[in-house]
């Protein structure tokens, strides 16, 4: 296998499939990238058994064939190449040899048959949806997922299709984010699947801002995306998601209204003397006056006021500031609406006239 291409064009396709290589693998094999080349094109493929990236890109051929080489060390060696110098890979001798310029660098490889590869489902349902508007469903939401919580089915996003929306939900149960989006969608009946945590983050990854179609297909154990010259092909997450519904408080009789970066800057100066483990921060809702307060262990304190408009008794409520932080960096709008009922119950923060997202924080013992 010989093939040449412009640094400017590989690099950008290897960093599309690079993110789903672990740094530490359990079989060598997928700490490597599996190239083709055949009819004028250069397929790369990057996989952790669980998620698989594939990209393709317009090469000079010069022996067509296929192998798996090592993923980082690739990427690394075509980071560091001058801007816009010619690539050439070739396999001789059981060894893939990169040069560019006056460098050369021989790499180990290891046999293409070797290579796991992901089985396209059949069936399933197909849809599209612009990539700016995918792309905003996830930024919505991915923040509220699980990490690794032995309740394996929050360590991912939930989506539900309807015949008119698209929702997107996660939570890791101390606080919720759901935002819906309009599609047209033919659907029989609803339907509900879980995307793993790492296919998200690297989907939030490779998506952009434009208005580009999307192609999606559901399967009952697996999905495809395809954005370009990109396809991502992942396993779903096995298991029944909670109805979070539920979790969405309905008695709420309090409202409150703030100037987000108002909040956040303040929320940024008080959490510097909160406890460093719990991170907690108390809200105290005056009639035109939010005040926050934080204490450590330590006995030191900090205090803050801003206005807001609000209306009702005096309450405070116990906060987890990251929690909030992260809501307000995922808010649009200029103003933050909070609905609250007590001290004991679960929020709801939105951006003022968004009725689209909603994001629930449950209250901490401070």
């Amino acid at each position: 296998m010989e093939f040449v291409a412009n640094r400017e064009i590989v690099l950008p396709a290897l960093n599309k499939v690079i993110g789903v290589v672990e740094r530490r693998q359990t079989l060598p094999i997928l700490g490597n990238l599996l190239v083709v080349a055949r009819e004028g094109r250069v397929t790369l493929t990057g996989t952790d058994l669980e998620v698989e990236v594939k990209t393709s890109f317009e090469a000079d051929i010069q022996q067509e064939g296929e192998t798996t080489v090592p993923a980082r060390k690739l990427v690394d060696i075509c980071r560091n190449l001058s801007e816009g110098s010619e690539v050439r890979l070739r396999v001789k001798d059981e060894r893939c040899v990169v040069t560019s310029g006056r460098g050369r660098f021989t790499l180990g490889l290891l046999p293409a048959a070797d290579f796991p590869t992901m089985d396209l489902e059949e069936g399933g349902f197909d849809f599209q949806v612009q990539e700016s508007q995918l792309k905003r469903l996830l930024d919505k939401t991915a923040f509220a997922m699980a990490q690794q919580d032995v309740r394996y089915y929050l360590n991912g996003l939930l989506l539900e299709l309807h015949s008119t929306v698209l929702i997107a939900v996660a939570t890791d149960g101390h606080r919720l984010a759901k935002f819906v989006t309009p599609l047209d969608l033919t659907l029989d009946s609803d339907r509900q699947v879980i995307v793993p945590n790492k296919t998200v983050m690297e989907l939030k990854r490779q998506l952009g801002n434009a208005d580009d179609l999307v192609s999606i297909r559901l399967g009952e154990r697996s999905l495809r995306v395809v954005i370009g010259a990109m396809t991502m092909t992942s396993k779903l997450v096995d298991g029944r998601y909670p109805e979070y519904e539920r979790v969405i408080p309905s008695n709420i009789g309090r409202t409150a209204t703030v100037e987000k970066d108002a909040l956040k800057r303040a929320l940024s100066r008080t959490s510097i003397l909160s406890n460093e483990k719990y991170r907690g921060v108390r809200l105290s809702f005056d009639p035109g006056t939010l005040k926050l307060l934080a204490h450590n262990p330590e006995q030191e304190e900090a205090e803050e006021e801003i206005e807001m408009d609000y209306d009702g008794e005096p309450i405070s409520i116990g906060f987890n500031v990251a929690y909030l932080m992260d809501v307000l960096g995922v808010i649009d709008e200029s103003s933050v609406i909070i609905h609250f009922q007590d001290a004991n119950g679960s929020s709801i923060w939105r951006g003022v006239g968004v009725e689209s997202e909603t994001f629930v924080v449950m209250p901490m013992r401070l």
